[in-house]
């Protein structure tokens, strides 16, 4: 039997986990930012209620928007704790903050007490965000890494579908602050889990606390043409994918009269969604990072371009049927493009991974956010503004992309070499 050299040793991480288990309690990270916000949704009615809301009351929202203030602005400190300390010590007290919040979100008197605690669920929800990020760049590269991204995202994909009607089967049999709860038993459970994942972070890669320091891996990330080009590419697809999440109701129901088969409608897509996230992880390794981005763009923009023309020769309502499968192209372009535009951006970024993930992390979720905020408060009781939204964030995009070939080798992320085997 051939031996297997040092070289081609699978990292300490498959080592004591295997391939499965390490992406699958990756994906639980990653998929608890997203169940502190979709598997509230249904007890939306119910808070209105408890704290004397009207029940038309948009103030509810805030609820929303102030753990997504938590999770863009801590982002900033938890790279480069990560990149001094080490993956394991800030990823559990990522979990220790998100639990805190989580309770207190259970426990909160008032609707400004809930609040406060939300913004301090999403500080914690940074933390497992950033980490998984760095993690994944420890143990991957290239295509490898493209693969494991676009699993991980695929279970990021399927919580907002299921979470929603978890979130409606507690509310049903229970308190509205059991949703809450539930949150905290599943970090609970996921950090318990997490105890058998090895430190991943190389002694070699440790960074200090010092201003210069800090700010030398900032420029690092910021200064290198290929990452900073590909996260504003992420942010742009980014902004027009919040969008869609947060008007895809209105939409389905002011201009399609679908309200009643909203959540089959919602679901569908999302099932486009993962399915395209897990045929980019089958295929990129054999095309490649770069070469798999470079193919879809110019057809997300056709894709776009296309969907601009039925929405204006409509009159912004098209039938439902023609619509519907071209929005489910454009959603698998992002499916197709998202875990790969991360790859690009953290594949130079070994050395600093854990403030390049802080930086991009940040970035686009804040310039996601304020984009797809812009897109919303254009809707008109039609689809043309967010058809606009996805031509125009996917020719931002494309231009953005061959901006950074002009400026790096995105051929040294064509990793396409087999992976090594677990012994």
């Amino acid at each position: 039997m051939p031996t297997v050299t040092q070289s081609e040793q699978p990292p300490p991480a498959l080592r004591a986990l295997g391939r499965v288990e390490f992406t699958s309690l990756l994906a639980m990270t990653m998929a608890l930012a997203a169940l502190g916000i979709d598997l509230m949704l249904p007890a939306f009615g119910a808070i209105r209620t408890d704290f004397g809301l009207q029940p038309d009351s948009t103030a509810v929202a805030g609820i929303v928007t102030a753990y997504l203030l938590g999770l863009a602005v801590a982002q900033l400190f938890y790279g480069p704790l990560a990149d001094r300390f080490g993956r394991k010590p800030i990823l559990y007290i990522g979990f220790a903050i998100y639990i805190l919040g989580a309770a207190a979100s259970a426990l909160a008197p008032s609707l400004g007490a809930l609040y406060a605690a939300r913004f301090v669920w999403g500080i914690g929800t940074a933390g497992p965000r950033v980490i998984t990020l760095a993690v994944v760049r420890d143990t991957f590269s290239g295509a490898r890494m493209a693969r494991a991204m676009s699993l991980i995202m695929t279970v990021f994909i399927v919580v907002p579908v299921v979470a929603p009607s978890l979130g409606a089967l507690i509310v049903s049999v229970a308190d509205w602050r059991w949703v809450f709860g539930f949150c905290v038993l599943a970090a609970l459970a996921v950090a318990i889990w997490s105890l058998r994942l090895p430190e991943t972070l190389r002694p070699e890669f440790r960074r200090d606390l010092r201003l210069s320091s800090l700010l030398q891996g900032a420029r690092a990330v910021l200064g290198n043409r290929q990452t900073l080009a590909t996260t504003l590419a992420i942010t742009a697809l980014f902004g027009v994918f919040t969008s869609y999440l947060a008007s895809s109701e209105i939409i389905i129901n002011d201009v399609f009269g679908m309200g009643e088969q909203f959540p089959l409608v919602f679901g569908g897509f999302a099932v486009v969604l993962g399915a395209a996230m897990l045929a980019n992880a089958h295929v990129v390794g054999r095309v490649g990072v770069g070469r798999m981005v470079r193919a879809v763009l110019p057809v997300y923009v056709t894709v776009a371009a296309l969907i601009v023309v039925m929405a204006v020769a409509s009159g912004g309502h098209p039938p439902f049927w023609a619509f519907a499968p071209v929005l489910a192209l454009l959603l698998a372009g992002h499916s197709l493009l998202i875990p790969n535009l991360n790859t690009l951006a953290m594949d130079p970024m070994a050395a600093v991974a854990g403030t390049a993930s802080a930086v991009i992390g940040t970035l686009s979720t804040a310039g996601g956010a304020a984009i797809g905020w812009l897109i919303d408060r254009s809707f008109n009781g039609t689809i043309i503004p967010i058809s606009i939204g996805f031509l125009a964030c996917g020719v931002v995009a494309m231009g953005l992309v061959y901006w950074a070939e002009r400026g790096s080798n995105l051929k040294s992320t064509e990793d396409v070499q087999p992976e090594p085997s677990l012994p």
